[in-house]
């Protein structure tokens, strides 16, 4: 069990909404949403939403032939990522893990980009994801979502 001390520096900490704890926060919903938009064209072609696809024509004709799985996928992630973003916000020691955990498959696919050959999108995306990996394990972070003892 924690000190006083400890729940009380906690506490304090866990007050304060910074900046970039809120833009994490905000990237994990937008997230969400342009995955359940991505899943949801891919569940059901055909409907006005599919106009979307020519944001990323190249994405589209790699994903349409296993549209229906890909697209239960893309839900799923929207599930998983609206989940840790509703953690993040309320500052919970799981919303933290979960938005890692998503951030790390995130880079991770990057880097399977880069080696496939996707030079310039694979690397942005490695730059990008791996900066807000190591923003979001920072200790001045951590300390913002406690300990799992702390506040569950």
């Amino acid at each position: 069990m924690p000190d006083l001390s400890t729940r009380v520096i906690a506490t304090t900490v866990r007050q304060k909404l910074t900046p970039g704890i809120t833009a994490v926060g905000i990237f994990l919903f937008f997230g969400a949403t342009m995955a359940a938009l991505a899943g949801t064209t891919l569940v059901f072609p055909g409907t006005i939403l599919d106009r979307v696809w020519a944001l990323n024509p190249i994405a589209y004709r790699q994903l349409a032939p296993v549209g229906r799985i890909a697209g239960m996928l893309f839900l799923l992630l929207s599930v998983s990522m609206a989940a840790a973003g509703t953690g993040w916000f309320r500052r919970r020691y799981w919303g933290w893990g979960l938005a890692v955990l998503i951030l790390a498959m995130q880079v991770l696919g990057d880097l399977v980009n880069v080696l496939r050959g996707d030079f310039v999108r694979g690397c942005i995306g490695f730059a990008i994801g791996g900066a807000l990996l190591l923003y979001v394990l920072s200790v001045k972070v951590k300390l913002v979502f406690a300990s799992p003892v702390l506040n569950g």
